[in-house]
């Protein structure tokens, strides 16, 4: 018997193939039919779209076909035919089925159409096979992709930086710690504290919450970098805008100053969007259709109109002329929340906006000062619906200056030293900014809970698989 190599779903709607036979594989999403044929639809994870499968009984024993129930998995050989019904442009009209796997329907949790988001949090191994979350996985994938070939193609390297670190970049504290001492009967000192000399890095050491300040040294060296991994906060979050586990990607430039960085992360952004709208067309419309009606033009949106620029101190005083009753109290010096934010993107200016010159109180200690003394060249890139999605800064390159506020924010740099050398030995004006990989992709799919774009959620007291 003549053996046929398996064509993938994504590819099975060529025209080309029509009359032709050929072979799928993959997972049973709905079996239905008469007592004259049946029409199994079967999906492979390869795109949105599921191929219809007829099955004339004549052919097939009715007990053979009984396992074959929502989530079975199937091989299926048959000729390749346009569809004669309405909902599918293709078909195949089968003349052999092997079963791989079964799925028993009384206890198989997908069984039925309808889940929440919530039920399938809770089943986060199993929710994959969803249309749902194949959409939200398959663009995922091309936004990863997307930002590689971006930074490839503009001549940046990528650099890997430390997941375990002895650096806190975000002088936040919220890390989580990396030991091997044995937490039953932790070593001390004769003072009582943690002897962290007896631990595997002979000093206490942590997962990274930020590859950037590993990312300068890079800059320093090969021009531009980014790095483009997992990161971790140790905060106890429980929101649907925060992950204990997540990905960012950080672009770090010499050379840059505050204005190239905000046209990079405008550049960036534009044409990430771009390329899911190019290239990820079945599943945004799936997702506009099933979640998010204004999805697709909200997308088009970002690309088709200039970012403003747009200084904080003007941001504030437009939030406290607006008349708009905001939770949180607008005042300058404000850590602005989500709903300021979405306010001057949604309401006041109908665009994107970059909001630039922070109050140096409210940023983080490496960013570089302004003349004024009271602001840093900081720059949050601010999308409707979500708020802010990219932060960054160009970087203080002045060695005494950034000592200076070191030493003023009490900072302890005893294990930064390398960091300093950056500034010492040919220090150069720098910028860079961070995207959280799971805020661009919440942006892009529609979707409101940032656990819902991950494959499987850290969340506190949430740690399964």
């Amino acid at each position: 018997m003549e053996t046929i190599s398996r064509t993938k779903v994504v590819d099975a709607f060529d025209a080309a193939l029509y009359g032709k036979k050929i072979n799928v594989k993959g997972w049973v999403r709905t079996r239905r039919g008469n007592k004259h044929v049946n029409f199994i639809a079967l999906n492979d994870g390869s795109t949105i779209k599921n191929i219809q499968i007829v099955v004339d009984l004549e052919k097939f024993d009715e007990d053979f076909l009984r396992p074959v129930t929502t989530g079975a998995c199937l091989s299926v050989t048959g000729t390749l035919v346009e569809s004669q019904g309405k909902g599918q442009q293709a078909e195949i009209q089968a003349d052999a089925i092997e079963i791989y796997g079964g799925a028993d329907p009384t206890v198989y949790p997908l069984q039925k159409k309808g889940h929440t988001l919530e039920f399938l949090r809770e089943i986060a191994h199993l929710r994959p096979r969803t249309n749902t979350f194949g959409a939200v996985l398959r663009i995922r994938h091309n936004m990863a992709y997307a930002i590689h070939k971006y930074f490839n193609d503009r001549g940046y390297f990528y650099l890997n930086t430390p997941l375990i670190t002895a650096s806190d970049c975000e002088g936040a504290g919220a890390m989580f710690q990396v030991t091997t001492l044995d937490m039953n009967k932790l070593p001390r000192t004769e003072e009582g504290a943690i002897d962290y000399t007896q631990d595997f890095f002979g000093k206490q050491a942590s997962l990274t919450v930020s590859g950037q300040l590993e990312g300068e040294l890079g800059a320093m060296a090969l021009g531009a970098i980014y790095t483009f991994g997992p990161t971790f906060r140790a905060e106890n979050s429980n929101t649907p805008r925060h992950l204990a586990e997540f990905w960012m990607v950080e672009p770090e430039v010499a050379f840059n100053e505050i204005k190239e960085n905000m046209d990079l992360a405008e550049d960036f952004l534009k044409y990430l969007i771009q390329y899911a709208l190019d290239h990820c067309k079945d599943d945004l419309e799936f997702l506009c259709e099933m979640y998010d009606k204004d999805l697709i033009d909200r997308l088009k949106f970002i690309v088709e109109n200039d970012f403003v620029r747009l200084p904080y101190t003007e941001g504030v005083k437009i939030l406290e002329e607006s008349g708009h009753k905001f939770e949180y109290p607008v005042y300058w010096g404000a850590d602005l929340q989500s709903e300021h934010e979405r306010y001057l993107v949604e309401e006041h200016f109908k665009k994107p906006v970059i909001l630039t010159d922070y109050p140096k109180e409210i940023k983080a200690f490496y960013m570089k000062l302004n003349e004024d003394g009271k602001t840093v060249r900081a720059m949050d890139v601010l999308f409707p619906k979500i708020g802010e999605i990219i932060g960054g800064s160009q970087r203080e390159e002045n060695y005494d200056k950034l000592m200076e506020r070191i030493e003023e924010l009490h900072i302890p740099m005893k294990d930064m030293w390398w960091y300093l050398d950056t500034r010492r030995f040919g220090s150069a004006p720098h910028s860079g900014f961070g995207l959280g990989f799971e805020r661009l992709v919440l942006f892009v799919t529609g979707m409101t809970n940032i656990r819902d774009v991950i494959p499987f959620p850290r969340t506190p007291k949430n740690a399964e698989f």
